[in-house]
């Protein structure tokens, strides 16, 4: 674990990222962010959660971190000692936690449940929707401190790279360590200025997809967008499976998990 702290006094504001090795969006978002050298109003702490994975350029060592928390320090796997050290560092304060997908290009949020934090806080960040994970959050960051976790583009991209860095800095704005999340005469790629209540549309998760073991998998249908009952999903070796009623896909991929294909969620509104 690498940890960087900026400022003066006790930091009640976190950056995560690199939580899986297989995801360097994190860590290449934290060390550019730390490479610009920011002039913070208040103290804030970053940290690149799981150097080992990521240097073997895998999800996880032992066992997937984000399902470990709150861990333990006597666990008998890297992941379960690095969930509890992980947990104590961020003890007390906000956590934005940086991710990537192999399901979705544009960035957007998943918390625990919408609360006075992600009121607060995701208007600022260039996102359009926002994940419930409710029953979903067990093991995982966002179920033991104030976190917003944030998918930030396509896996090992370029693109998820930036937008994580961008990401950072709306966040920082947001909680008051940068006075705003512009550098210099960069154009940022992600819109950031501050969004109404009513744009930002709410889903919370209410089922996962399972998918058979096979080895071609399809999806058909788009993440965020409604699928009436009788449409096709997926197919797993040209076995396609049908909606039995209405959802909206989250995190549906093909390969982005070996059980599953991804959540069918249902649209609450926005938070408005």
């Amino acid at each position: 674990m690498r940890i960087y702290e900026l400022g003066e006094g006790t930091p009640e504001v976190a950056v995560v990222g690199s939580v899986h090795g297989d995801e360097p969006c994190g860590e290449r978002a934290i060390e550019r962010f730390i490479a610009s050298d920011p002039d913070v109003e208040r103290p804030v702490k970053l940290i690149v959660a799981n150097e080992e994975a990521l240097a073997a350029d895998v999800r996880y060592l032992d066992e997937d971190l984000n399902r470990t928390f709150p861990g333990d320090p006597n666990a008998t796997t890297h992941e379960g000692r690095l969930a509890h050290d992980l947990v104590r560092e961020l003890r007390g304060k906000t956590v934005l936690s940086l991710h990537s997908t192999q399901s979705y290009a544009e960035p957007f949020a998943l918390v625990d449940e919408v609360g006075a934090v992600s009121r607060a806080i995701c208007p600022h960040l260039p996102i359009e929707y926002l994940v419930e994970t409710g029953s979903f959050a067990g093991g995982r960051l966002i179920d033991h401190a104030h976190t917003i976790e944030v998918e930030t583009g396509l896996q090992g991209t370029e693109e998820a790279a930036t937008n994580a860095y961008w990401l950072v800095r709306a966040f920082l704005s947001a909680t008051g360590v940068l006075p705003a999340p512009i550098e210099g005469d960069v154009e940022p790629p992600l819109s950031l200025h501050r969004r109404e209540e009513d744009e930002v549309t709410v889903f919370r998760l209410l089922d996962q997809i399972p998918k058979d073991p096979a080895e071609d998998y399809r999806v058909f249908v788009d993440n965020f967008q409604r699928v009436a009952p009788g449409d096709p999903v997926a197919a797993a070796d040209g076995e396609s499976y049908s909606a039995d009623s209405e959802f909206y896909p989250v995190l549906l991929s093909a390969y982005g998990y070996e059980d599953v294909f991804g959540y069918a969620a249902d649209r609450l509104g926005t938070l408005a």
